[in-house]
């Protein structure tokens, strides 16, 4: 396997594993908003913050299962996701708020959902190159999977 070909991989499964987090985080921000009655302003913020909490915690965890204290883990995790999420985050959203009646067609409606996965998709494209570009400077998930299997 070629450099390049492993950095793609490493890459790709950051972006996956940020994807996952961003996923979980939005879906749930817009459940939890939408059964509470929120408007959309309010519905993205808490969409956002649940992804960086998912996005974040994802990454913490096994850092945490392996024996890392909190103190430690922490650090790695901002200095891992941060900037993957943020452009994960801006992309899916701006592209569910410029889809006509996108966050007002609710939960239940197939625009609602295609329009979350299509502005998902393309924030995975997006954030791809941010995670390739870090990694391949040792930044980003390399710092992190520098401690998998820490003890």
């Amino acid at each position: 396997m070629t450099q390049s070909s492993s950095l793609n991989r490493t890459a790709f499964s950051a972006t996956l594993h940020c994807l996952t987090g961003c996923s979980i985080g939005e879906v749930l921000g817009m459940v939890i908003g939408s059964a509470l009655g929120w408007g959309n302003f309010a519905i993205i913020v808490l969409a956002i913050v649940l992804a960086f909490f998912f996005g974040y915690g994802l990454t913490m965890l096994p850092l945490l299962r392996s024996g890392m204290a909190l103190g430690a883990v922490l650090p790695l995790a901002f200095a891992s996701d941060t900037l993957s999420i943020t452009v994960m985050e801006i992309v899916d959203n701006l592209i569910i708020v410029v889809i006509p009646g996108a966050m007002d067609a609710g939960l239940g409606s197939l625009l609602f959902w295609g329009s979350l996965a299509l502005a998902l998709a393309v924030a995975f494209v997006a954030a791809f190159p941010v995670n390739r570009h870090l990694i391949s400077r040792g930044k980003g998930h390399a710092v992190v999977h520098q401690h998998h299997g820490h003890h």
